[in-house]
């Protein structure tokens, strides 16, 4: 018999919160974390808005202060998303259980920022004045290392760089890895801290990026047809994996089981998604059979839904052609409507939003949706949260380079 895999801990940090609970608050109640860029001077810029994460302190997440000189700020998110996970899990790593205890914590784009700023330092003061810890600060996989470091976990670590659908891949994957038997624990998703001057202007010269300025909460706009664009957001999202029967042995709260995973690519574009939605819907097709689920039977989608017009085109047809008539009835929502898009982050802060639908029994609204789009006519729950007995999630995230994932989660029954 296959082994079952179910997640026992959740954590992340997002534009709406420092922890899970104040997020899903956030989500419920429609509120947006999208605000006007702090993080540095956006004189010049086309855009000038992003989510935010506010008051974050890396002391008070165990990080003491020489080892976050050390870190890119996507490394403390993801080790504050990874604590909080660890501590909700009630899982103690021990020098008896620490060599089965894995991570693949991934990103879209690593340390960007402080690959940014040392960059500058070169070209202003020379190369020697270039700090020695740029390349394991920059270097996308070190989230995963320090993660190990910091919590003594010596399993399978490596980290996924899938653009958009990465947190999404490194859950799917950590699922396998539990299910080949080659880790008891598995510690897995994303982060990123993507809202610095490089990204924001490599984002605006694709044209990719919100212009809306003047209105930031209103910017991110899912399956709206006056969207303009998406919203940069940064944050964490970090999911605790185990085995069904050691998660029983031991007692733990089991939030959802993992039950399908689908991965494809579209073959097709650097940036833009295949207009059919022919490869989206395989991933959601493939998710579907190895969870043994018909369309019917499925309750709720977190769509990808980035606030861009070619991205959910492609998705609304991607559901129709993986769900058939059952496209119309199912509730679908894009929480980047509130989070603004965490990029490799996303794909796992979503996949927890599922576990917490399924929990709470309420659907997450789709904000700013005020003009209806057409070409995407299905049920986006406008607006406002919705209550539904919910069973079965699909989390979907695709990426640059054509990647794209689907998850499912399922409510946890014997």
């Amino acid at each position: 018999m296959a082994k079952r895999v179910v997640i026992t801990g959740m954590g992340m940090v997002t534009p709406l919160g420092l922890d899970v609970e104040t997020t899903w608050e956030g989500l419920i109640a429609g509120k947006s974390g999208i605000g006007l860029i702090t993080l540095f001077d956006t004189t010049g810029y086309k855009t000038k808005i992003a989510g935010e994460i506010k008051d974050f302190r890396p002391e008070n997440y165990g990080i003491n202060g020489k080892d976050a000189r050390r870190m890119d700020r996507y490394a403390q998110f993801a080790i504050a998303a990874t604590g909080m996970a660890i501590e909700n899990a009630g899982l103690d790593i021990t020098d008896e259980n620490r060599n089965r205890v894995g991570v693949i914590l991934g990103s879209g784009i690593g340390g960007i920022g402080v690959l940014g700023e040392q960059i500058k330092i070169l070209h202003e003061k020379g190369p020697l004045r270039v700090s020695p810890f740029t390349i394991p600060m920059m270097i996308a996989n070190m989230a995963s290392g320090q993660i190990a470091i910091h919590f003594g976990a010596r399993g399978t670590n490596f980290c996924i760089v899938s653009a958009c659908s990465t947190g999404a891949h490194a859950i799917g994957e950590a699922t396998e890895i539990i299910k080949r038997g080659e880790a008891d624990f598995m510690i897995a998703g994303g982060s990123e801290a993507p809202v610095v001057p490089i990204s924001v202007a490599g984002f605006n010269s694709m044209t990719a990026l919100s212009t809306r300025n003047d209105e930031p909460e209103k910017a991110s706009r899912p399956f709206d047809a006056h969207r303009d664009g998406f919203v940069m957001g940064e944050g964490a999202g970090v999911v605790i994996l185990e085995e069904l029967e050691a998660a029983l042995k031991r007692g733990a709260t089991i939030y959802a089981e993992v039950t399908g995973y689908g991965s494809t690519d579209d073959a097709n574009h650097i940036v833009q998604p295949e207009e059919t939605g022919e490869g989206a819907a395989r991933a959601m097709v493939l998710a579907m059979e190895r969870a043994g689920l018909t369309a019917k039977e499925l309750d709720y989608i977190n769509a990808h839904g980035t606030s861009t017009g070619l991205n959910e085109k492609a998705e609304t047809a991607a559901i129709k052609r993986a769900l058939g008539d059952m496209a119309y009835e199912v509730s679908i929502s894009s929480t980047k409507s509130m989070t603004g898009h965490l990029l490799g982050a996303a794909g796992a802060v979503e996949a927890i939003i599922c576990a917490k639908a399924i929990n709470e029994n309420i659907i997450p609204p789709t904000i700013n949706y005020e003009f209806p789009d057409p070409d995407c006519d299905l049920d986006i729950t406008p607006n406002v949260a919705k209550k539904k007995t919910v069973r079965h999630t699909m989390s979907n995230s695709f990426g640059f380079g054509g990647h794209n994932v689907s998850l499912i989660l399922s409510k946890f029954e014997k």
